[in-house]
């Protein structure tokens, strides 16, 4: 199992493009089964997770070409001859639940395993399901697969009512109110960048919608969608992550394609830690000078709050900060794994459920540590960039999940960084 090598040796200079988002990509791949007509997404992320939804995509029958070296995806669905998502395809990623809506609404039934993904809380897909019970499907729960049909005629428009926010949710309902006959009303919808970028790609293929970005979305269901050529957005997380590499040990970074829009809360709280944040046409420039950041406190929140996947780098910062903050997770019940890693590295840490208290040190230590889930292996990463000596990040099989060419793209401003393969 491969591992990551990072040594830390002082400031950053440079620039690290974003790529496309992973969660508007996993959204958005899906949504080509709405339309027998082709659907082309550009700006696409060269990730293991997008491979995943390519191999449950084309286990359905829908035909996925990857071009220009990954980034653009060119995906047609005119043959759909198998309608069931195989456990062993779905068990690896949680955002493999999001085909059950758009196979529901095109031809009436879906078989859609339960789903897998990190192990950071119970995450259950009841919201996706009540969502199309209101559209007027018949579900089912049996030997751990979800039996759905729409009833005679095809999906009908109504009302969804969420008791809580859910992003994934509210994409299987957009996009199942697409081909709905009537007007569907979705009330608590999630508001993520995610969301409106993709209604922005359903609008381009006939799909009527309005509200989306607020916590109202209201759609006209059509007949029929067509094809389109879309964008992917620009990786918030991705942003936010490598934001903290010069804000963590030091220097000046530009994070091309960046946008504050898409992480106003996060980076209100970089500013009130020290940290300099300036907007540029198409990108955004982080500077750090030589003294500590400041201790503050963070509450994770659904968007336009501060983001939950980025609470794990955000600790990493405050290990070394001066003062004591407290990061309260308020989204995921178990998301504070990597904080007994950070531990091994000398980081003062003391978790009570879902609050940790950190008090920072002048320096962490590198130390063999090991990545729990996606954001906690990158957390561990950006530690190793300030701690002294050489820090060891084993099972960086997360990481390959949502980061593309981290090696490269922190190389590239000067952080000594390796990835050691299995022998």
């Amino acid at each position: 199992m491969d591992s990551i090598l990072v040594t830390g040796n002082g400031p950053l200079k440079g620039q690290i493009p974003i790529a496309g988002a992973k969660n508007a990509c996993l959204t958005l791949m899906p949504a080509t089964m709405l339309s027998e007509d082709p659907l082309t997404l550009t700006n696409a992320p060269r990730l293991s997770d997008i491979r995943t939804m390519t191999t449950l995509l084309q286990s359905l029958g829908a035909e996925v070409s990857t071009l220009q070296d990954g980034q653009v995806l060119a995906m047609s669905s005119h043959d759909i001859h198998n309608h069931t998502a195989d456990y062993d395809i779905v068990r690896k990623m949680r955002a493999s639940i999001l085909v059950l809506g758009p196979m529901l609404a095109r031809d009436g039934h879906a078989v859609v395993s339960l789903p897998g993904g990190c192990a950071i809380g119970a995450r259950p897909v009841d919201l996706h399901l009540k969502a199309l019970e209101a559209l007027g499907a018949e579900l089912e729960l049996k030997d751990g697969y979800v039996h759905a049909k729409a009833p005679r005629g095809g999906l009908k428009g109504g009302t969804i009512d969420f008791p809580l926010v859910s992003v994934g949710a509210t994409e299987n309902a957009l996009m199942a109110a697409t081909l709905a006959k009537g007007t569907t009303v979705i009330n608590n919808a999630a508001r993520e960048p995610e969301i409106v970028d993709l209604a922005e790609c359903l609008r381009k293929m006939g799909a009527q919608i309005e509200g989306e970005g607020s916590s109202t979305i209201v759609i006209q269901g059509v007949d029929r969608l067509h094809g389109a050529t879309h964008p992917v957005v620009t990786d918030r997380i991705e942003l936010g992550t490598y934001m903290l590499a010069p804000a963590i040990c030091g220097g000046e970074v530009e994070l091309l394609g960046g946008r504050r829009s898409l992480i106003e809360a996060f980076c209100d709280k970089l500013e009130a830690a020290g940290v300099e944040i300036t907007e540029n046409e198409n990108s955004l420039t982080v500077r750090r000078g030589g003294n500590r950041v400041k201790a503050v406190d963070v509450v994770t929140e659904p968007f336009p709050g501060f983001p939950t996947d980025l609470q794990a780098q955000m600790m990493a910062l405050m290990c070394t900060a001066e003062g004591t903050s407290v990061l309260e997770e308020k989204i995921f019940e178990n998301r504070f794994m990597h904080a007994p890693e950070l531990m091994r590295m000398g980081a003062q840490i003391d978790v009570q459920g879902g609050h940790a208290k950190v008090t920072g040190v002048e320096t962490l230590k590198g130390a063999p540590v090991m990545a729990t889930d996606l954001r906690a292996s990158v957390s561990l990463i950006l530690a190793g960039l300030a701690a002294e000596g050489e820090t060891t990040v084993s099972r960086v099989y997360h990481l390959d999940r949502g980061y593309e060419h981290v090696v490269g793209k922190l190389s590239a401003v000067g952080a000594k960084i390796e990835r050691i393969k299995d022998q």
